[in-house]
């Protein structure tokens, strides 16, 4: 754990379905721990959610804590447990957050808490511009421009989303372990899902990735991040470092930010 001056801080990316936590001794991260978003949670399942996180991790109460969630009924409770956890109020990635980054979105409240975490640990560890594509719930792209500046990004549907919704509309058609198949043209059903599914995903980053570089002029260096990162990195035309922790990253250096 920390040691000197150097202060645990915990971090907490609520997502749509799986909820991270990370916690850093000083700028290392020491352990993660990982589970099922809920719909519905208290502050008291929240708090009981951390002390057996924190005792699988062998941490004490951390110095600091910072939270992002995308799920709005979500917040409160986790900002609660946070607040009982730590010692010191918590953070909430939101508006009036210092980010250091420059926002050219239209409205730059619409930006979800895990996409401002992403750009903030891409700019800071792989330069501008840069591209980062996190893999979830949803497929999202956020494109930092060679100024450095958040220029917007692109909103799809997740993989898993994508399977979940072809076994639930088509009577016939089962659920699929996501894996790209042998082949692009498949002999049975469940491999043409895959083909469609996991092939279909990675033509369709490239294909937005190309789309994307003709916007800003360059080809700029790319980020997976999220549920099946490695993958899918496997699968694309274009070069992409796959980086597991970058949001709970992100998420540190604007605790840091926020400290002075």
């Amino acid at each position: 754990m920390a040691q000197g001056g150097e202060k645990n801080v915990l971090t907490v990316d609520v997502g749509n379905t799986t909820t991270r936590l990370g916690l850093f001794s000083g700028e290392e991260l020491a352990g993660t721990w990982e589970l099922t978003t809920p719909e519905r949670l208290t502050a008291d399942e929240a708090r009981l959610a951390l002390e057996q996180a924190l005792g699988a991790l062998g941490a004490p109460a951390p110095a600091g804590a910072i939270l992002a969630c995308v799920v709005p009924t979500l917040t409160e409770p986790w900002s609660r447990a946070l607040l009982a956890a730590s010692a010191s109020c918590p953070l909430v990635v939101g508006p009036g957050l210092r980010t250091g980054v420059r926002m050219l979105y239209d409205d730059p409240s619409e930006v979800g808490a895990d996409r401002i975490a992403d750009v903030v640990a891409a700019r800071a560890d792989y330069g501008a511009p840069v591209v980062v594509v996190d893999l979830g719930t949803t497929t999202n792209f956020e494109v930092v421009d060679a100024a450095g500046a958040f220029v917007g990004g692109i909103i799809a549907p997740g993989v898993a989303l994508g399977a979940r919704s072809l076994a639930a509309a088509a009577a016939r058609l089962p659920m699929i372990e996501l894996r790209a198949p042998a082949r692009v043209v498949g002999r049975n059903t469940r491999d043409a899902m895959r083909s469609g599914v996991v092939l279909g995903e990675a033509a369709r980053v490239d294909g937005l990735l190309d789309a994307i570089a003709g916007e800003l002029g360059c080809e700029p260096p790319v980020v997976l991040t999220g549920d099946g990162a490695a993958e899918l990195a496997a699968l694309l035309r274009h070069a992409a470092t796959v980086d597991d922790s970058l949001t709970l990253r992100g998420l540190r250096l604007l605790w840091s930010a926020n400290q002075r």
